[in-house]
C-alpha cells in the first residue's frame, strides 16, 4: 500500500491529487470487494444502473453518489454491504447511434463503457467492480432467453396478432408503458397501430398481486401510479345480440344503469366493426377507423375533445328490457381496456352525454336523486350521483348509495343467463417483441412440421450475428440474415426458420438485480446460495420515471421466479427511494440546445469529486432536486477547504491541555452533532445533515486559536468530523483519517455513536404567540420552569408590541415548545 501512496503537501488540499492516491490505493487493496458473511448482516445496496450514452452527466452523480453515501453509512454501521454497478447495454439509442456513426452498435457501446468506467471510479463510490454486469453480452442475454423458456413452457409466454404501437422513426414495436402523450419515449416521434404477430409475457396474471405492496417501503405516488396503471374495476360482463348474428359483449361498472343504456359504441378497431357495418356506411367508418389508427389513447380518450363517431348502420337488443339501441364506433372507447364495447348510458355518464347531444341520440333517466326530478329535455350534463333506480322494471325504487342496487343487478343477471360479475383490469400483457437487432434474440424455431418449437437449453445462448445488417426497415434485421434465420428443427431435425424479434430491454433490467450476486456463474442465472444470502435488495435507488415500467416489470418476474421454485420471496426491492433532478441554473431542465449542461469531468478536475459529491447533496432535500448553483459549489469548495485547514493543522497537537469549560462544551456539541447527523442521513437528509456539519466546522473554526485544541474533546471532535464525512466526502475522509493516526481504512471503522446525555440539548426555541399567532422566537434553557417561561414570554418586546392596552386573561404554556398569551 505504501508504493502507492504520493507527497501531498501539508498546507494545501490539492483533490486531484488526493484523489488519484486513495482511488488507486482503494483499487490495490480491494477494499470495497464483498463475499457472503454469516457472521454480519446483509445490507444489499443497489442504485439503477446506466445506459451506455458515452457521457456520465450530472444526473447520473445526482442518482449515484448519494446512494454510494448511503451505502458507505450502513457499511460503517457493521453491516456487509454489497454495492454492485453494470450497464443496461442493449437497446435503440445504441442501434440508432451506430446507424448514424457507421459503427457497429457493439463497438459503440463497449466503447462507451470503457469511458463511463473511467467516470465512475473518478466518483469514489463503493462500488464492488468484481459483480459488473453488462446485458449485452452473451454471458447476460443467454438466461434472458432461458427465462423466455421457463415462461412460455408455463404459459407466461405466448404470441398473439395484436394492435401495436409503431414508431416510424425508431422503425420498432413500442410497449404501452413507452408510449408518452402520444409520442415515443425515445425519440419523441409521433407514433400509430399497427397489427403484427407479437410475443408478449402473461403480466396480467399477477394483476391482483401486484396492487399489494404490504412488507415494502416504497413511496406512496409510485404506489398510486401503480395502482392506477393497474386499473382494477369491478362490475359485470353482459352480452348484447346483434341482429347481425353476433354478440357484444360489454363490461360495465354500473350494471344498474343498463335500463338507460341507449345506444353502443365499439373501438374502430373491434372486430365486429366489420360485421356490423352496413354498405351505405362502409366508406364513412373505413375513414373513420384509419384516422383513429394514427391518434394515441391520450387524444381519444381527453375528456375536454370534441366528441365524434360514426353510425355503423347495425344494431342490437339491450338484453334487460329488448329495446333495440344503434351501434356506433367512436375513438375514446379502447379495444385495450374491458372489452372494447361500451354500452352508452348518456343521461349518468358525461363522455356518453356529450356524444348523444352531439348525435341527437335519446336520453333516459334511470337514476333519480333524492328530492329531485331529472328530465333528459333540461339537462345540461350527465347526473352521476346516487339516487334510486327508475325506469328500471323490478329494480324501480332500489337505491343506489352504497353499492346495494350494483349488487342485486349482477345477482340478477347472473340468474337470468345475461351476464355475470366479473374484476376487469387496465393493464395489458407485457408485449417484448421488437423488430431491431440491438437486442436479445427470442429462443424460438418455426418449422413447417412441428410449428413453434421453443430452442432446447443447451443450445444457448443463440447469438446474435455479428454482421447482420442492422438499418431499419420495418421489419426486423435479422429477417435478411439467411445465416441466422435457416436453422434445423431441433425436433424433426427438418429446415426450420429462427424468430427474429428481439426482446424489449425492460427484460434486461427485472433480473439484474439477481445477476449481480454471481455475475459469472454459468449453471444457472443466479447462484441459489448466493440469493440466499443476499436477496432481496434491501434498498434500492433510482427515477420515479420507472414507476409503471421497470419497476412494476422486475416486480412481475420476481413474482413469477418465485411460483417456477426459482426464489422463495415475494417482492424485488423491500425499500425503494426515488430522487429529484438537477436543473439548470436558469432553472430548466438541463439540455445542449438551451446551453446550460453542468460537465461533472469539468468539475472534478477543477474542484474534486468531494466537492461535487457535497454540493450535489447539499443543494436541495435528495427526492426533490433544484437548480445548479456554481456560487453554490464554490461555497462548498470553501467548506471543505476549512476542513482541512483545522484537521491538518491540529493532528499534530499533544492533548496535554486541561479540560475546560470550553473543552467541555466542544465534547456535548460533538456529541449533539453525532446525534442529528446520524438521524439526517439514516433518513437521506444529506442537506440537512451537511448543514449540520457546516455548523459544527464553524463551531471548530472558532476555537482553533484556543488552548482547547491541545484537549482529548479537540481530538475527538476532529476524528468524529472525519468520521462523519467519510460516506459523503471518501477521498478527503480517508487522507485526514491517515493524518490523524487512524489505521486504514477510515472506510472500515465504526460509525461514532454518542453519549444521549452528553447530546441532550442545552437550550430549545420557545415560541412566543398573542392569541395563537406567533409574535416572537426566544433561546431558553431546557430545564426553564413554566413561571420563568410565561415571565420571559410577557418580557418578550415584541410580544409586548400586541399586548398593550389589552387584558391578558390567561397564559397557556405547553412544556419545551411555546408560551400563549390570550387577551381579552
Amino acid at each position: 500500500m505504501a508504493s502507492a501512496k504520493q507527497a501531498v503537501r501539508r498546507d494545501s488540499y490539492q483533490p486531484q491529487v488526493i484523489e488519484r492516491k486513495w482511488q488507486k490505493i482503494w483499487e490495490e487493496t480491494q477494499i470495497y470487494r464483498v463475499v457472503e458473511d454469516p457472521s454480519r448482516p446483509k445490507w444489499y445496496h443497489l442504485t439503477m444502473y446506466p445506459y451506455p450514452s458515452g457521457d456520465l452527466h450530472i444526473g447520473h452523480w445526482y442518482a449515484m453518489a448519494p446512494s454510494d453515501a448511503a451505502a458507505r453509512f450502513k457499511r460503517m454501521l457493521g453491516y456487509n454491504v454489497l454495492f454492485p454497478m453494470g450497464f443496461d447495454a442493449f437497446g435503440l439509442p445504441a442501434e440508432n447511434a451506430a446507424i448514424t456513426r457507421g459503427i457497429h452498435p457493439y463497438r459503440w457501446t463497449m466503447d462507451n463503457i470503457e469511458r463511463m468506467r473511467k467516470q465512475l471510479r473518478s466518483m469514489g463510490a463503493m462500488f464492488d467492480w468484481s459483480r459488473e454486469i453488462i446485458t449485452c453480452l452473451p454471458e447476460y442475454y443467454r438466461w434472458n432467453q432461458w427465462f423466455f423458456l421457463q415462461f412460455y413452457k408455463n404459459g407466461l409466454a405466448y404470441k398473439a396478432k395484436a394492435p401495436v404501437w409503431w414508431c416510424p422513426r425508431c422503425q420498432t414495436v413500442l410497449a404501452n408503458e413507452q408510449v408518452i402523450n402520444g409520442r415515443c419515449e425515445r425519440c419523441g416521434t409521433e407514433v400509430y397501430r399497427r397489427d403484427l404477430e407479437q410475443w408478449f409475457f402473461r403480466i396480467t396474471k399477477y394483476a391482483e398481486e401486484l396492487l399489494k405492496f404490504d412488507g415494502i417501503e416504497w413511496p406512496e405516488r409510485v404506489i398510486t401510479m401503480q395502482r392506477n396503471w393497474i386499473g382494477r374495476s369491478e362490475g359485470a360482463r353482459v352480452r348484447f345480440e346483434t341482429e347481425s348474428g353476433g354478440a357484444i359483449e360489454v363490461f360495465t361498472t354500473r350494471p344498474d344503469t343498463l335500463w338507460g343504456a341507449t345506444f353502443l359504441v365499439l373501438a374502430p378497431e373491434h372486430p365486429l366493426v366489420e360485421v356490423l357495418t352496413t354498405p351505405e356506411q362502409r366508406p364513412e367508418i373505413e375513414a373513420y377507423v384509419a384516422q383513429a389508427r394514427r391518434e394515441s389513447e391520450i387524444e381519444r380518450t381527453a375528456t375536454d375533445r370534441e366528441k365524434t363517431g360514426v353510425f355503423t348502420g347495425g344494431y342490437a337488443r339491450n338484453p334487460v328490457n329488448g329495446e333495440r339501441i344503434p351501434v356506433w364506433i367512436a375513438d375514446y372507447v379502447l379495444m385495450g381496456y374491458g372489452t372494447g364495447a361500451i354500452m352508452a348510458v348518456p343521461a349518468h355518464d358525461q363522455r356518453d352525454f356529450e356524444f348523444a347531444r352531439t348525435f341527437g341520440l335519446p336520453i333516459r333517466v334511470v337514476i333519480q336523486p333524492e328530492g329531485q326530478t331529472l328530465d333528459p329535455a333540461t339537462m345540461s350534463e350527465a347526473y352521476a350521483g346516487d339516487g334510486h333506480m327508475v325506469n328500471s322494471g323490478p329494480f324501480d325504487g332500489t337505491p343506489t348509495a352504497g353499492g346495494e342496487a350494483i349488487r342485486r343487478v349482477t345477482a340478477w343477471l347472473e340468474e337470468q343467463g345475461l351476464g355475470k360479475g366479473e374484476v376487469t383490469y387496465r393493464l395489458r400483457d407485457w408485449l417484448i417483441s421488437r423488430q431491431r437487432y440491438w437486442g436479445t434474440p427470442i429462443p424460438i424455431i418455426y418449422c413447417d412440421r412441428c410449428g413453434t418449437v421453443p430452442v432446447p437449453e443447451d443450445q444457448l445462448p443463440v447469438l446474435l450475428p455479428e454482421d447482420a445488417e442492422f438499418a431499419p426497415t420495418g421489419v426486423s434485421p435479422l429477417k435478411t440474415d439467411e445465416d441466422f434465420v435457416n436453422t434445423t428443427c431441433p425436433t424433426c431435425g427438418g429446415p426450420a426458420r429462427r424468430e427474429t424479434d428481439t426482446m424489449d430491454t425492460f427484460v434486461d433490467s427485472s433480473w439484474y438485480q439477481y445477476r449481480y450476486l454471481s455475475p459469472h456463474y454459468d449453471k444457472g442465472p443466479f447462484d441459489p446460495k448466493a440469493v440466499a444470502y443476499w436477496a432481496p435488495v434491501d434498498q434500492y435507488t433510482g427515477g420515479i420515471e420507472h414507476a409503471t415500467m421497470h419497476l412494476m416489470y422486475a416486480r412481475f418476474f420476481t413474482k413469477a421466479l418465485r411460483d417456477l421454485g426459482l426464489l422463495n420471496f415475494d417482492e424485488p426491492f423491500l425499500r425503494l427511494f426515488n430522487q429529484g433532478i438537477i436543473l439548470g441554473e436558469d432553472n430548466e431542465k438541463m439540455s445542449k440546445s438551451r446551453g446550460n449542461v453542468i460537465d461533472p469531468d469539468d468539475l472534478v478536475a477543477e474542484l474534486g469529486a468531494d466537492v461535487v459529491r457535497l454540493y450535489l447533496m447539499f443543494i436541495a432535500p435528495w427526492e426533490q432536486g433544484g437548480p445548479w448553483s456554481s456560487r453554490g459549489i464554490a461555497g462548498v469548495d470553501r467548506f471543505v477547504r476549512r476542513v482541512w485547514a483545522i484537521v491538518t493543522e491540529t493532528a499534530d497537537m499533544p492533548a496535554d491541555g486541561p479540560e475546560s469549560d470550553a473543552a467541555r462544551r466542544l465534547r456535548k456539541l460533538t456529541h449533539r452533532t453525532i446525534k442529528t447527523v446520524t438521524a439526517d442521513i439514516s433518513g437521506f437528509q444529506f442537506n440537512t445533515m451537511i448543514a449540520r456539519l457546516m455548523e459544527f466546522v464553524n463551531e471548530l473554526s472558532a476555537l482553533r486559536d484556543s488552548d482547547v485544541v491541545r484537549t482529548a474533546s479537540w481530538q475527538e471532535a476532529t476524528r468524529t468530523l472525519t468520521l462523519l464525512l467519510a460516506p459523503l466526502a471518501p477521498h478527503l475522509a480517508e487522507e485526514l483519517w491517515e493524518r490523524l493516526g487512524g489505521p486504514y481504512s477510515v472506510h472500515q471503522q465504526s460509525w461514532p455513536s454518542f453519549d444521549p446525555e452528553l447530546a441532550a440539548a442545552e437550550t430549545f426555541e420557545l415560541v412566543v404567540q398573542v392569541n395563537g399567532r406567533v409574535r416572537d422566537r426566544l433561546e431558553v434553557p431546557v430545564d426553564i420552569t413554566e413561571q420563568q417561561a410565561i415571565d420571559l414570554a410577557l418580557a418578550s418586546p415584541r410580544a409586548q408590541e400586541h399586548l398593550q392596552g389589552r387584558t391578558i386573561r390567561r397564559t397557556v404554556y405547553v412544556p419545551g415548545r411555546l408560551v400563549n398569551i390570550v387577551t381579552g
